[in-house]
């Protein structure tokens, strides 16, 4: 059983029309929106410091006896 070109054609040209037809309802989209709050980023960290100054008394009575110094 053979089939001939000319009755092949309508049925490709059947099969063309619906990939067609189909195909631009299969691509994806994509959208981008800004949200609608705004973002928060919430750090629940400790920070804890200690700053120590430590002067020698005899350093500091240099300093007071002798202003010229610097």
């Amino acid at each position: 059983m053979t089939t001939s070109g000319s009755t092949r054609l309508p049925a490709i040209t059947l099969v063309l029309l619906l990939s067609a037809t189909l195909l631009p309802a299969c691509t994806p989209t994509v959208a981008v929106q800004a949200p609608s709050e705004p973002i928060t980023v919430n750090l629940n960290v400790k920070i804890e410091h200690e700053i120590r100054v430590k002067v020698d008394k005899e350093l500091d009575n240099l300093f007071e006896d002798k202003e010229g110094i610097f």
